[in-house]
C-alpha cells in the first residue's frame, strides 16, 4: 500500500458519509499529510478496486467515496438528501443479472446498481415542511 493510500484511508476513517475526491484531498491539504489531488484520485481508484473503500455516484455523476463496512460484493440504498446508506446485498438482483446475461450470451465482469431515494427521516420532514 502507498503512502498516498494511507493517507486517503485515514481521511475517510473519520467520515460519516461518503466524501468526494475534491472532499478528500481538502481533508489531507488541512492535516498533517497533505497528498496531491492526482494522487488522492489515483489512491481511490485502485482502493475502490481493491474493495475497500465503496464508491457511490451522485445524482450530478460525480463518484463520492466511503471506507467500505461490508465484506463482499454489495449495493447501496442512499438518501439524496442527508446522503444515510443502507448496505445491500440483493441477491436477487444478481440472479437477475446472471439470468440476463446469459440470454445474450455475456458473461458479466462486473455491474453498479445504485438506488436513491428519501431515507424516513428525511421523509418525515418533509411531509412536516408541506404541511406547514
Amino acid at each position: 500500500m502507498t503512502r498516498a493510500q494511507r493517507a486517503v484511508l485515514g481521511a475517510l476513517e473519520g467520515a460519516t458519509g461518503f466524501l468526494s475526491a475534491q472532499d478528500v484531498h481538502a481533508r489531507l491539504r488541512d492535516g498533517a499529510r497533505p497528498t496531491g489531488l492526482t494522487s488522492v484520485y489515483r489512491a481511490l481508484a485502485l482502493l475502490a478496486e481493491s474493495g475497500a473503500v465503496d464508491t457511490l455516484r451522485t445524482t450530478t455523476g460525480e463518484s463520492t467515496y466511503r471506507l467500505c463496512r461490508s465484506a463482499g460484493h454489495h449495493h447501496h440504498l442512499t438518501c439524496q438528501r442527508c446522503g444515510a446508506t443502507v448496505e445491500l446485498e440483493a441477491r436477487s438482483v444478481e440472479r437477475w443479472i446472471d439470468q440476463v446475461a446469459s440470454a445474450h450470451g455475456y458473461r458479466v465482469e462486473g455491474h453498479t446498481v445504485e438506488l436513491t431515494g428519501h431515507c424516513p427521516r428525511c421523509q418525515r420532514r418533509r411531509t412536516a415542511t408541506a404541511a406547514r
